[in-house]
């Protein structure tokens, strides 16, 4: 049985190397690392430190009392009052989520874009991957503490969860079904949900509405904080933080100008303003501007600096990337290049940066910012050249560390324990999947 981080398209990642990026720093808890994570590939002595499936096991934790109490640094999760939280809701979302079944060919969950252990996001790629290696124009944006979203996705195009779902499931590079009465009919197929439905619903069966109610009541248990800068911020443990860790909030809250957009609370801290700023990042695309020399990544650790005509030379032409953000939204010119601001939370974990993941590391966000981001006629007045220190920057990155939930791995390793949806003979629709044993 194959897992469900499984990917027909992964062995065709050697061939995508410009689009890949290496896992996380490391972290304290293990269990935030990948699978295959390969820190240090570039050293002559390297050792694989893969994990095994057998070794990947999880404990099942208690979502619906994490929903009820929040941790240390996030409010209480606003909840509509048409689709209450309910420990049965929580775990047939749970379920959905990890589904392969519910796309197309049987191969895509949304954990394989919105990986557990990457921050519920995706490490290794820059743009999202769907059904047969479909590739899409943006980054997997992370679910941790997705709850408190709104809008939601990068351009602002939805406003609950409830809605949110049906994008992924239905989009031709995603999931890549042909209509929700489709999805409908094949969740209907399936014994395991015989009845599921029915019993967190109120006798409610399988539809559009209880399937999308059941993924968001998941979604909104995904919640991280009790982090080290909450345990310093807002609790007693004012020795936390180092020198370097201070004086990274420091510029975080004045020169750098980040908490402008990434707000902190009197009493909790979102890290972001929940609304959307041109900062530059895709003008350079749109208008076909391309940087005389581009970083490639030979190997895990491994980069290289070429020239943009020998790339052009050896390899495919891409299509122009022309996404201007909230503008296909609403028309609106003035919308051009605005993009959503991302929570700040777990933010070590979930690299590549952008709605494009166009920078790698947390080094290459504060440099972008520090230039005043892209020079253009609707660049917001927010963004500014800040002029950081070498010192500045370090601690600025080091600050932003402290921002990994206490929790995290918790959530992990629920995911972990949670049950995969496989195709497997005796499936109704066994007889025409897209590959052979």
């Amino acid at each position: 049985m194959k897992p469900w981080f499984y990917s027909p398209c992964r062995p065709a990642l050697a061939l995508v190397l410009a689009l890949a990026f290496s896992p996380a720093p490391a972290q304290d808890e293990e269990i935030l690392r990948s699978g295959d994570y390969k820190e240090g590939y570039e050293s002559a002595d390297y050792k694989t430190r893969s994990r095994s499936l057998e070794s990947r096991k999880g404990r099942e934790a208690d979502l619906y009392e994490l929903f009820r109490k929040p941790p240390a640094g996030l409010p209480p999760v606003p909840v509509p009052r048409t689709n209450p939280q309910s420990r049965e809701g929580i775990a047939l979302g749970r379920r959905l989520f990890f589904d392969r079944r519910l796309s197309l060919n049987n191969t895509i969950s949304c954990a394989m874009c919105h990986v557990p252990e990457m921050g519920f996001a995706h490490n290794e790629l820059k743009t999202a991957v769907g059904v047969e290696g479909r590739g899409t124009r943006r980054n997997s944006p992370t679910l941790l503490n997705v709850a408190y979203k709104m809008p939601l996705f990068h351009d602002g195009r939805e406003t609950s969860l409830e809605n949110q779902v049906w994008s992924p499931l239905l989009a031709r590079n995603e999931m890549a079904n042909p209509s929700i009465g489709h999805v409908i009919g094949k969740i209907r197929q399936i014994k395991e949900y015989r009845g599921l439905f029915e019993k967190v619903f109120d006798g409610r069966g399988v539809s559009m509405e209880t399937i999308s109610m059941a993924f968001a009541q998941y979604q909104r248990t995904l919640l991280s904080a009790h982090s080290r800068f909450d345990r310093w911020y807002y609790g007693d443990e004012k020795d936390l933080l180092s020198a370097e860790e201070r004086h990274g909030f420091e510029i975080f809250t004045g020169a750098g100008r980040c908490s402008s957009c990434h707000l902190i609370g009197e009493k909790h801290a979102l890290f972001t303003d929940n609304q959307l700023h041109n900062t530059g990042m895709g003008f350079d695309a749109s208008m076909g501007r391309q940087q005389p020399t581009r970083r490639i990544q030979l190997a895990p650790g491994v980069f290289t600096d070429l020239e943009a005509d020998v790339i052009e030379r050896v390899s495919r032409v891409p299509a122009r990337v022309n996404d201007i953000g909230r503008y296909e939204v609403t028309q609106d010119p003035n919308d051009r290049w605005k993009f959503l601001t991302p929570t700040l939370r777990n933010v070590s974990l979930t690299a590549p940066y952008m709605h494009n993941g166009e920078l790698l590391s947390l080094a290459e966000v504060i440099n972008f910012y520090d230039r005043g981001g892209v020079a253009n006629e609707l660049l917001s007045p927010l963004i500014q050249p800040l002029g950081l220190s070498g010192a500045d920057k370090k601690a600025l990155v080091a600050f932003l560390h402290t921002l990994t939930g206490g929790n995290t791995a918790e959530l992990v390793s629920d995911a972990f324990a949670a049950p995969v949806g496989e195709l497997k003979r005796g499936d109704p629709f066994w007889a025409n999947r897209h590959f052979r044993e």
